[in-house]
Formats: structure tokens, sequence, C-alpha cells
């Protein structure tokens, strides 16, 4: 009787029920149309879709295995839902191809968005650019992407980054519009993706420093505040965020809140009233500040003194 490829992948040792090993597989079914080859060649030459987690040596192994086994492993393993997030990414690379079967010479904003998305390292400044001299009229478009949780997905045409690349379209074309959806972008993704929707926000100066305060000021204290801290934080050099950061921590509920706290301490950094920082410095003193705050506002204050 034969023998079920399942239990033939476990009698040699070399079980796929590691998490990764499903994630390779979809990453390749995804973005490399199932084959392993191309992806690797992708990982060798180190593309702007690499994921760090993933090493070259990891899909060599899953490649050499499908070889031996002569069946594709993505039908073999994967499970319902992720073959279902496949066929999803797929379909998204499909509507996103058909925009390319235009003929005009002229470039649609969907058009310019599907480069944006489809951008290597060589491409995206340029089109990045081609974006931003469309100025206030694409603005929409960039929103939609910005928002989009499928393209934050590293599954889906962009590998997760056009968003990203979206908040710095944003900034650089400086239109208050997309304030609110910058705004909810902080938090929600990695690091790199928030600090593009940091720089934006600061892009667009006045419209979206007052957004903030007025937000920051907001009670009773909630998620969004500490949002606002956030995207306060590149505004540190204007006195105004100072000087309402440094009042909000001489309240108990806000030097309570660590998180909150951390974030007001930071955009405390452009004080240069010496009273102010006088008062700034005295935090330290405060009977319940927890050591943590107490650290972060010591790394401040010598800031000062070592510009």
């Amino acid at each position: 009787m034969s023998q079920d490829p399942e239990e033939e992948l476990y009698d040699e040792g070399l079980s796929l029920t590691d998490a990764r090993d499903h994630a390779i597989l979809m990453h390749r079914e995804c973005h490399f149309g199932g084959h392993f080859p191309s992806m690797i060649e992708y990982y060798q030459n180190e593309g702007k879709g690499v994921v760090e987690d993933f090493s070259l040596l990891d899909i060599q192994r899953l490649a050499t295995l499908e070889a031996q086994m002569q069946q594709n492993l993505a039908a073999l393993l994967l499970t319902g839902p992720e073959m279902e997030m496949v066929a999803r990414s797929k379909d998204a690379y499909k509507k996103l191809r058909s925009l390319y079967e235009s003929e005009s010479p002229t470039k649609t904003h969907p058009r310019l968005i599907a480069d944006l998305i489809f951008s290597e390292i060589e491409t995206e400044e340029e089109d990045v650019q081609a974006i931003v001299k469309e100025k206030q009229a694409i603005v929409p478009s960039l929103i939609d992407l910005l928002r989009s949780e499928d393209f934050h997905n590293p599954l889906f045409p962009g590998y997760g980054l056009a968003p990203a690349l979206a908040a710095r379209c944003l900034g650089l074309i400086g239109d208050k519009r997309a304030i609110i959806s910058l705004f909810e972008s902080i938090g929600e993704s990695d690091f790199f993706n928030e600090e593009l929707s940091l720089i934006a926000l600061k892009s667009i100066g006045a419209p979206a420093k007052e957004f903030l305060l007025r937000i920051l000021k907001g009670r009773p204290f909630t998620y969004d505040t500490e949002r606002a801290a956030i995207g306060l934080i590149p505004f540190k050099n204007e006195q105004d965020v100072c000087t309402t950061c440094l009042e909000m921590l001489q309240e108990k509920e806000a030097i309570s809140n660590i998180p909150l706290a951390t974030y007001l301490i930071l955009a405390c950094e452009g004080l240069t009233d010496p009273a102010q920082r006088e008062i700034f410095k005295n935090l330290q003193k405060h009977p319940s500040l927890p050591k943590q705050l107490a650290q972060d506002i010591h790394s401040v204050v010598k800031s000062w003194e070592n510009p």
C-alpha cells in the first residue's frame, strides 16, 4: 500500500508543521507563482520584499524536499484558510496587472498607484516622484492605499510596504486631508512604517500639529491620546508643543500613565526656557515617579548638557 505523502515527510524527519515553513510556502505562492527558483534568485539578490525571518537555507531546504518528493508542498501542507489567503493575494495581483493592459501613453492614477505598489529598490524613487507630481489630485488614492488592510499584509502585492510609500508621498504633497489617516496609522504597523507617517505629519506642518494638540488635550485619556503624543515628537522643537507636554506631565493622571508619559517626556526635549527646564528636571523628585520615567527624564536632561 502506498504511503501517505505527509506520513512520508515525518518518516524522513522533515516535518513541516513549523509555522515558518508554512509562511515561506505562502510567500512563494503569492509572490513567485509557486516557483522556488524565482524565489531563491530574488532572495540571493536581496530584493525589496525579502522577509528577514526567512533564511535562504530554509528556502533551499524546502525546494530540495519538494524536488525529492515531486509534489507541490503548498498543495500538500497549506491549510484551507492559508490557501484562501493565497487566492486573495493572487486576485489582487491579477487586478493590478490588468491596469497595464491599456496602451495609453498617459498613466492614470490607478496605474501610478500600481507602479508604486510594484516598485523595487531601483524604481522606488522614480515612482514616488511620479506620484508627487500629481499633487492634490492623487491624494484620495494614496489615502485609500494607506488605509488598506490588504496592502499592509506582506503576502499581498507590495510585500506590505506600499502603505509606507503612500505615507511618504502624502508627506511630500503636504495635503491636510491626509492628517486623520496618517494619525490612525500610528501604532498600527512596524517602526519603519510609523516613522514615515510621523515624517509625513511633520511635513504637513501647522494643520497637523494643531490637530494633534487638540487630541492630546482631550479628556479622558485614551489610546488616541498616546498616538497624539507620539505624533508630536517630531514637533518637539516648537515651544507650544513642549509647553503643553510639560504641563501634562504635572498632572497625576498623566505621570501615572507610563506609555503616555514616556512620549510626553520625549516631546519635552525641545524645551529652551530655563524656568521650564527646571520644572522638568524637578519632575525626577516626584515621590511616586516610576523608575523608568525617571531614567527617561534624566536622559533628556543629559541631552541638554551634551547637545
